[in-house]
């Protein structure tokens, strides 16, 4: 007898269903046939229409099937395969846990977004002139593209047409999309050492040779790169990341130079040139460029939200043919939703104004990172990068027992970040604590710090 409860809140044909689908698991064979319709409705004092449902729906999901003058019987529905033999272990992973301090090199804390002002533009921009039964443009949409291209070009000094403009879905995006472009004509990358690892690791996975360049106070070390084989290099010439070198205009003429004779490509990160405190922004490379060889890459991540994972690049004239050839540049990977309220934001004046506030919010936080280090660290520490970006670098100039110090940071719930390669230093972000969180978070640090030292 199946249990059906007329005053439970369930419906009756999903409380019938229920039973019978149970009953079909755990008892019933193969063929075996259920009761008629007329039968289970006399049974449980059930509607027809009722039991007809349930049935309804038990063969839409293949647990029964109907034969004429047969009624209904069970079917082969394998459905032991799906009964789960043993718990599944959940790992978990350790962006889960809850830090007390984090110190993370690339975010924003989360009271920089203007919310209000985005949902009012968004609904602004979101209306019935928009096709949403049409699938869009490859590169991005036209006006948002537009808007990029006016605002690259009055503050970076690129050299552009929106054409040339491609949207894309954060840093990995682009630079997985040039590595599929460039690879019918080169297969030997160079990038800067220390250098950003994710980039390495994206041309490495197509199968590209990987030179790694030394890094100087010019920044990439020319000589190296011109005894290298490669044709392609990967530089962050106006802030070099991580160590913060920039490089000078004469050597930004000789890198441009190598490109020329190499006939290879220079690929661009300009990825947070507008949050510069100490001095103006510099000029990027490509506009400095005219023989078409710099793929210039830019990001909404640093200054405006990492969240909504919008990157842009701006392809050299002889590589849009090549892009064009690709399934990206059918579908744009980002959403509509988000191209066109961007579009709206910039167009309307409100990036420009965003970018005011968040370089004035962040020196601020720059410098309280940056003062509450030296007074709680003292002489045991230097700061070897500063100035621009979402962190201040730091490296102990004393004995130093850095995995002490990774231990420590576990037990206490403190989040650190360590340089890659060779070059060990720590990250401090303060982009994403409040003003007021800077100094505490600070001293947390200072005491597993000091027990670090030798």
């Amino acid at each position: 007898m199946y249990i059906i409860e007329p005053n439970n809140k369930i419906p009756l044909h999903i409380q019938l269903y229920n039973e019978l689908k149970k009953d079909i698991i755990e008892n019933l064979n193969i063929g075996d046939k259920l009761p008629s319709i007329r039968k289970t409705s006399s049974l449980y004092n059930l509607s027809k229409n009722t039991v007809q449902t349930a049935y309804n729906q038990l063969y839409a999901e293949g647990y029964i099937e109907s034969y004429p003058k047969s009624a209904y019987v069970v079917s082969d529905t394998n459905y032991e395969d799906f009964t789960p033999k043993k718990e599944i272990a959940i790992l978990k992973n350790s962006a889960s846990l809850k830090y007390k301090y984090d110190f993370a090199p690339a975010r924003l804390s989360k009271d920089t977004f203007p919310l209000k002002l985005w949902k009012r533009v968004f609904n602004k921009a979101i209306d019935e002139s928009l096709d949403f039964g049409a699938y869009p443009n490859g590169k991005g949409e036209v006006g948002l593209r537009e808007e990029i291209a006016k605002y690259l070009i009055s503050s970076r000094g690129v050299k552009c047409h929106l054409n040339q403009i491609i949207i894309c879905h954060g840093f990995g995006d682009s630079m997985t999309l040039l590595a599929k472009i460039l690879q019918s004509k080169y297969n030997h990358f160079a990038i800067e050492n220390p250098g950003y690892h994710i980039a390495n690791q994206i041309f490495e996975d197509y199968g590209y040779k990987i030179d790694q360049i030394a890094v100087d106070e010019n920044g990439i070390n020319l000589t190296q790169l011109t005894q290298s084989n490669a044709k392609i290099v990967y530089v962050t010439p106006s802030h070099q990341y991580p160590t913060g070198v920039s490089i000078p205009i004469s050597n930004r003429l000789k890198l441009l130079e190598w490109a020329n004779l190499k006939d290879g490509i220079i690929i661009e990160d300009d990825y947070d040139s507008e949050l510069s405190y100490l001095n103006r922004p510099i000029p990027c490379l490509q506009g400095l460029d005219n023989n078409d060889k710099v793929v210039y890459l830019g990001t909404f991540s640093k200054s405006f939200s990492p969240a909504l994972r919008i990157s842009y690049m701006v392809l050299p004239i002889h590589l849009l043919e090549k892009f064009e050839k690709y399934y990206d540049s059918y579908f744009s990977k980002v959403s509509l939703f988000t191209q066109k309220t961007l579009e709206l934001f910039m167009k309307e004046g409100y990036w420009d104004r965003h970018l005011r506030k968040i370089r004035t919010l962040n020196r601020k936080k720059h410098n309280i990172m940056r003062d509450c280090l030296k007074k709680y660290l003292g002489e045991t520490m230097e700061i070897i990068v500063q100035g621009g970006g979402l962190s201040i670098i730091i490296i102990p100039i004393v004995q130093f027992d850095f995995a002490k110090l990774e231990k420590l940071a576990i037990k206490e719930k403190i989040k650190l970040y360590f340089t890659k390669d060779d070059w060990k230093t720590l990250r401090m972000g303060f982009g994403g604590f409040k003003e007021d969180e800077i100094e505490n978070a600070v001293i947390a640090f200072s005491k597993i710090w000091n027990k670090s030292l030798i």
